[in-house]
């Protein structure tokens, strides 16, 4: 009766090994996607304060050049 027992110990970790993974395995994904949809966002957000920088550089190069010629 001692080997049944263990044979059910065993299967009943075995189970328990497979919950956990089909669980924990979409949970896990679910976390790095959400980081990884932070970091895009946060790449978005500085790619679009570079290209204002630039809009801003460019308006202010051509103010101070027409500024030259008036002069």
């Amino acid at each position: 009766m001692k080997e049944a027992t263990d044979v059910l110990r065993i299967v009943g970790i075995i189970l328990l090994g497979i919950f956990v993974l089909a669980v924990g395995i979409p949970i896990v994904l679910t976390a790095a996607g959400i980081a990884v949809g932070i970091l895009g966002i946060l790449f978005g957000i500085a790619v679009l304060v570079i290209k204002l920088a630039v809009v801003i550089a460019i308006c202010y190069l051509i103010l101070v050049g027409i500024r030259a010629v008036l002069r």
